[in-house]
């Protein structure tokens, strides 16, 4: 079993909702945000079994099946792809493969679980998506779970960036008949309050499901870059 070690700059409550860590849309400008120490819920390095960026590479290369989670615009669907491209894993993407019909329709629940249960119960894959409802179904056969764990500016930075490259038009990692269109309020709420409502869970569905599974919290681009040079890809 690898030996636990606490990450740097794994991002706090503070770190994510500061002011520091904000993108001003109107010109570009980005403030480098301040470096802070996690604390309460945020202490994921006592709470679990996170591994360091050179431990985790070699680890992949051992792994059947890999989670990606994280929030929309992190970067996950892309290092996704080329981590599952490098390591001959099958990419399978949540969004495209089950939650979307054609003209963004919503599957419906029972179908999507379904989807979701006979996906995990193959060898191998890589899948992307966080999905905190289907925990309990993908998390006890994960080897391994990668958090991309970005900033919000930088996720918002992401959604928006994406939406002009892929603006009418679908995007790999998502289903037939679901064109790129411009993030509404909704979404965009979402990623805003991602990290005070979703990460929690993220914590309680590894620690509950999987306590013995490593995890990789990415917080930077560049880690995630060092990510894909380690492992060759």
């Amino acid at each position: 079993m690898l030996q636990c070690t606490n990450i740097g700059r794994i991002a706090t409550r503070e770190y994510y909702n500061s002011p520091q860590a904000t993108l001003n849309f109107f010109n570009l400008k980005i403030v480098k945000p301040k470096v802070c120490v996690a604390r309460d819920t945020y202490q994921v390095g006592n709470q679990l079994h996170i591994v360091n960026l050179e431990d985790a590479a070699g680890v992949l290369h051992t792994c059947e099946r890999v989670l990606v989670i994280g929030c929309s615009g992190g970067g996950k669907s892309t290092l996704s792809r080329r981590l599952s491209d490098h390591l001959q894993m099958p990419y399978i993407s949540m969004d495209r493969d089950f939650y979307w019909l054609p003209g963004w329709v919503k599957r419906d629940r029972e179908a999507t679980r379904a989807l979701i249960s006979e996906a995990v119960s193959r060898d191998r894959w890589i899948m992307d998506g966080t999905g905190s409802s289907s925990f309990e179904l993908r998390m006890p056969r994960a080897n391994m779970v990668v958090w991309v764990r970005m900033p919000r500016w930088l996720c918002l930075w992401g959604v928006f960036s994406r939406s002009l490259r892929h603006l009418g038009q679908t995007r790999p990692d998502m289903a037939p008949g679901c064109p790129e269109r411009l993030a509404d309020r909704e979404f965009l709420s979402f990623i805003w309050n991602f990290e005070r409502q979703t990460s929690p869970r993220i914590v309680d569905g590894v620690r509950r499901f999987s306590p013995d599974c490593p995890v990789l919290i990415l917080t930077s681009r560049r880690q995630m870059r060092q990510l894909l040079s380690l492992v060759g890809a």
